[in-house]
């Protein structure tokens, strides 16, 4: 698959105590142990994004809602990786807006 068709990696990421922070932020890659985010030529930039230690993060791969909590982050100069943990996916039925 070329990088124009490339289907388009979003998650969602939640803070206790605050609620939802983003919606469909827009990611370059997925892993089951994070994800990341690549800045070349764009205007914004990794410290822009404020994904913090212990948000929760929800994503849809192959169908199925999965959630993992976030335990490390790391900025470069044109990346951002977060590392999560106790990902899993969440039941079937499982709603969030």
């Amino acid at each position: 698959m070329s990088r124009t068709e490339r289907r388009l990696l979003t998650v969602d990421v939640d803070r206790r105590g605050y609620g939802r922070r983003y919606t469909s932020l827009p990611v370059d890659e997925i892993r089951p142990d994070g994800f990341s985010i690549r800045f070349e030529g764009a205007y914004i930039r990794p410290e822009h994004i404020d994904v913090r230690l212990d948000d929760i993060v929800r994503w849809r791969e192959g169908g199925r809602l999965f959630q993992g909590r976030v335990i490390a982050v790391q900025r470069e100069t044109q990346a951002l990786h977060v590392t999560l943990t106790d990902v899993a996916p969440l039941p079937p039925d499982a709603f969030f807006p």
